[in-house]
């Protein structure tokens, strides 16, 4: 038997993971709704003959990828079931890229602009599910949490790396200005169709539509051995085993999601109240209002230099969640998260409303107690945007990505990631509208989201480190309290490795009596 290795189950997640970075397209665009020549290209002129973008145009600009991220993220789980895992990112990567050369190429037309990123945005959408979905299925059970940090792990690079593009070309006077920080995400999208040459499907795709054969070459590749090695055979035939047991009852409807059966409801809402949560944390006000802060404070830096400093602090606070998905497990981190949070937001929220001088103070005009509370509320904020970026920016999406059995875990994974597309548009709408109302107390509204998230985790949430995607699925059956899921222990691997077992057991046994009989004669 060859030494089994997931080098090439490593290597897929990471092409996965950055081959297209969903936050680019993301952060790209505030930085272009303040570049002059973007402004003069599809904004209004005012009475005094100058171009302005009216809060309207910005909201139908900002908005309509959220639309679409929303509808893609439902519409993936048709071409997933039926077109496979593989096939579905290709066909999203090219809607993607369409989307991008559609706004690539407008001159000054407010509608084709709106229109393509409506488009991109089905694509950005449907992948950010089918990513969890495919890391899911492919990814070794030891460090699929991990694989799938890095899911999070390149929205937040991206979203740094738009900042960074936006910082370098919104001097330029021309419409390269906007062009190229847009333009450039059509590398992201050549990029995930160049994996049409090398992308295996998803083995429990394979086994779920009855082409074994293929699921074999699939799960050696993933292990590094070769084909006929014994562990091919072995976790094949105990994949099998489990998708035949979760399978049982016929093709999967939408309805199913919140059936009874197999507790697939109560997994179902996890996934959906764990992105609705992520989405309320609160992290997503500072990179609104940070330049507020950091003018309360007494500095002189850009909106553009803020948004590079919140996403650097982003992106090294994802790193350490690498690690700690596998060591401290998703509840704890999701339990430490909520509570760090939590201690930010409303230690924010306090000082600010209570020391920081009105929006648009003259620098010169600052006391002593207004520069104190700017740096009271930049260090809270930078602590805050710190803390999600390690628990609660990575965690939902491991969790979301591993909770389903594969009958309906297209559908399951969609209805999450749609969860966190529509409350990423609310929370872009509504939140400038009523911090413009109560200013900083905004954050005590998160506040009190972050301690509900705690008391769901605690009570809803179990814990799935260490497991199978089949464990995972045992587990709900098995009802076990959330608050001792971390001593739970699987059966159901078990007795499928009895049953390979007992098969190969009685094949080896067939064959010496054959062997036997054919010496006696």
């Amino acid at each position: 038997m060859a030494k089994a290795t997931n080098r090439y189950a490593i290597q897929l997640a990471i092409f996965i993971a950055f081959g297209f970075l969903f936050g680019y397209d993301i952060g790209v665009i505030s930085g272009c709704l303040i570049m002059p020549d973007f402004i003069r290209r599809f904004g209004e002129i005012d009475e005094n003959g100058e171009y302005y973008l009216s809060s309207s145009r910005q909201s139908i600009i900002t908005s309509l990828l959220s639309s679409g991220t929303f509808v893609g993220a439902l519409a993936q789980a048709f071409t997933s079931d039926r077109f496979g895992r593989r096939g579905s990112i290709l066909i999203w990567s090219a809607i993607f890229t369409a989307g991008v050369a559609v706004q690539t190429g407008t001159d000054d037309s407010l509608a084709q602009i709106t229109i393509g990123r409506f488009i991109a945005g089905l694509g950005v959408g449907a992948l950010s599910a089918i990513v969890p979905l495919y890391n899911g299925e492919t990814a070794p059970k030891a460090l699929r949490g991990t694989l799938l940090v890095l899911y999070q792990l390149q929205i937040i690079v991206g979203l740094f790396l738009s900042y960074v593009v936006d910082l370098a070309t919104h001097h330029l006077e021309s419409s390269a200005s906007w062009r190229v920080p847009v333009g450039l995400q059509l590398a992201w999208g050549l990029v995930m169709l160049s994996g049409i040459f090398f992308l295996p499907e998803s083995p429990r795709h394979l086994l779920g539509t009855g082409r074994r054969e293929e699921a074999l070459t699939v799960v050696a590749k993933l292990n590094g051995v070769p084909e006929n090695d014994p562990l091919v055979e072995t976790a094949v035939s105990e994949l099998e085993y489990s998708i035949q047991a979760e399978n049982e009852g016929g093709k999967a409807t939408w309805a199913e999601c919140f059936s009874t059966r197999n507790a697939l409801w109560k997994r179902t809402v996890n996934g959906m109240m764990l992105q609705f949560i992520q989405q309320l944390n609160g992290q997503n006000f500072y990179y609104y209002y940070g330049d507020t802060f950091f003018q309360s404070a007494g500095t002189h830096l850009s909106p553009y230099v803020i948004q590079v400093i919140l996403g650097g602090v982003s992106v090294v606070g994802t790193v350490p969640a690498l690690r700690l998905i596998e060591t401290w497990g998703r509840r704890q981190s999701l339990l430490t998260g909520a509570l760090m949070e939590a201690v930010c937001a409303i230690v924010a929220g306090l000082v600010g409303h209570y020391t920081l001088a009105p929006a648009g103070t003259p620098t010169e005009l600052l006391t002593k107690r207004n520069k104190a509370g700017g740096d009271v509320l930049i260090a809270f904020a930078v602590l805050h945007v710190f803390s999600f970026s390690v628990f609660w920016g990575p965690t939902p999406w491991v969790y979301l990505g591993e909770s389903f059995p594969l009958r309906v875990r297209a559908k399951s994974i969609a209805l999450g990631s749609a969860t966190n597309w529509l409350w990423n548009f609310l929370l872009s709408f509504f939140a400038p509208r009523i911090a413009e109302k109560i200013g900083p107390l905004i954050l005590l509204i998160f506040f009190g989201m972050l301690i509900v998230g705690y008391i769901y985790v605690f009570f809803f949430i179990p814990e799935t480190r260490g497991l199978t995607l089949e464990e995972v699925d045992e587990m709900y059956r098995s009802e076990v309290k959330p608050w001792q899921s971390s001593n739970w222990k699987p059966h159901l691997s078990e007795e499928a490795h009895q049953r390979v077992a007992e098969k190969e057991g009685r094949a080896i046994a067939e064959e010496r009596e054959k062997a036997s009989v054919s010496e006696s004669s």
